[in-house]
């Protein structure tokens, strides 16, 4: 359909067409925006405009209910229909669905449902691209180099069923990331913001913290693999916690497959799972990280269920003063375990209850190691939720309450879990931008944490 037809007058149309017994209709309205440098110049930069619709049919048969799900993009009106066909056929060709549940119903229509979508462009860098090219010139003044890229943009969701619901959320999101290169290109270090309209990121304040970084690396240590006190900075710890929310989902642990299994059955909650007063929450109203206040389910997973779309999704506290709180269920999941309904999470936010900052950590090591970020991420043993991984863009030593100097990357082999019950302090909880998962999760709120035997297995060569 063309960009005229407005994405409300889509969804109406494919649920008009709709002969299944059920059908939820998602339409998603994306607009982005972006800057790429290199060398402290700007090499291109771009807007981007697109649609995506997705049919969710639902059949009841003799054996229970079953889904089909088929999703595309530049739906014209001569696709519509054959689309909403092609939903019905593959759930006529499914078999019965095992998360299936009822359509959502009774809840209040957006009021902006019938509203044009929002829409990102160029402006939306017009404060933030001449701070950048005064970054420039201080970069190129201080015989640094500038790399990196800033991205936005503004999906509009409108989400409509034949139970009656008419829901829709705008999400913004952006995303800075700064790199700053000797010009040998012997040092480097890296700096990254999120944001949802980039007035509150300023490239010369990154800037000026990726000089200090590149004047640490000018001294370089060799150390070997072993187990340091290590200072976890913001965009690491949400990393890490991330991945554990990923694992914590209710129906795996009690079918004892994860960390969060109890040995012998059930779970772990309740459970104590570090000594300081930690609180791993999710909110969809949290200041500077607001997300979707309802289930957005385009396919159905351990973690969603499209059956659950248009589900309110309510603040909840994953773990609270330090204690296993809540498991993520759908409503499948949650009768088939006997817990509370507690949908997936579109934000992250660790609270600890302190108030240093992480320069304010540094002064207070005796002698430790200061990260800057992790990457290559994986997965190595899910029962204790083991994860492997290397540091990236400088590692520091510091000494006496300052760094010293720049020591070799490493293999780290550690569990998010277990790291949380060796923790030994929180700092302030900031805005941070996760590294490794910044193209899937960006809205996180997370404090240095220091760990006093951070396990670095290997020495790795990687920058």
């Amino acid at each position: 359909m063309s960009r005229s037809t407005k994405p409300h007058e889509i969804v109406e149309r494919a649920l008009e067409l709709s002969t299944a017994d059920g059908c939820v209709v998602i339409a998603d309205e994306e607009s982005s925006a972006n800057l790429r440098w290199a060398g402290n110049a700007l090499t291109t930069n771009g807007v981007t405009r697109g649609r995506t619709l997705t049919v969710i049919a639902t059949v009841d048969g003799k054996e229970g209910a079953a889904s089909g799900v088929v999703s595309r993009s530049a739906v014209t009106a001569a696709d519509l229909e054959p689309l909403v066909r092609a939903a019905e056929a593959a759930a006529r060709g499914a078999g019965p669905a095992e998360d299936a549940q009822p359509l959502i119903t009774g809840t209040p229509a957006s009021p902006d449902f019938t509203d044009a979508p929002a829409e990102t462009g160029s402006a939306v860098f017009a404060d933030f691209a001449p701070a950048l090219g005064e970054a420039f010139a201080r970069a190129r003044a201080g015989g640094r180099e500038l790399y990196g890229f800033a991205n936005h943009e503004l999906v509009s969701t409108y989400v409509g069923t034949s139970t009656g619901l008419r829901l829709r959320h705008d999400q913004p999101n952006g995303t800075l990331e700064l790199n700053a290169k000797s010009p040998d290109r012997q040092r480097s270090a890296w700096a990254g913001r999120s944001t949802r309209d980039f007035k509150d990121v300023d490239p010369t304040v990154l800037d000026a913290e990726l000089a200090v970084r590149l004047g640490w690396a000018e001294r370089k240590i060799d150390l070997p693999a072993g187990r340091y006190e290590t200072l976890l900075p913001p965009t690491a710890v949400a990393d890490l916690l991330i991945y554990q929310m990923w694992s914590a989902t209710a129906r795996d642990a009690v079918e004892g497959r994860t960390v969060f299994s109890k040995p012998g059955g059930g779970t772990r909650l309740g459970e104590r799972l570090t000594e300081l007063p930690l609180t791993l929450r999710s909110d969809p109203n949290a200041p500077g990280l607001e997300c979707a206040p309802f289930v957005i389910a385009h396919s159905s997973g351990d973690s969603g269920s499209v059956f659950d779309n248009g589900l309110p999704v309510p603040a909840t506290e994953w773990i609270r003063d330090g204690e296993l709180a809540r498991l993520s269920t759908t409503r499948h999941t949650a009768g088939l375990t006997g817990l509370p309904v507690s949908p997936g999470f579109g934000n992250l936010i660790l609270d600890g209850g302190g108030d240093k900052t992480l320069d304010e950590m540094v002064a207070d090591t005796e002698r430790g190691l200061l990260l800057t970020c992790l990457w290559y991420i994986r997965e190595v043993d899910p029962a204790t939720l083991l994860l492997t991984g290397l540091t990236r863009d400088g590692v520091y030593l510091v000494e006496n309450g300052k760094v010293v100097g720049e020591v070799n990357n490493f293999r780290f082999n550690e569990s998010p879990v277990d790291l949380l019950s060796r923790a030994s302090e929180a700092g302030r909880t900031e805005k941070t931008l996760p590294r490794e998962w910044s193209d899937w999760f960006t809205r996180a709120a997370m404090p240095a944490v220091r760990i006093p035997d951070f396990n670095m297995s290997s020495v790795s060569k990687g920058v």
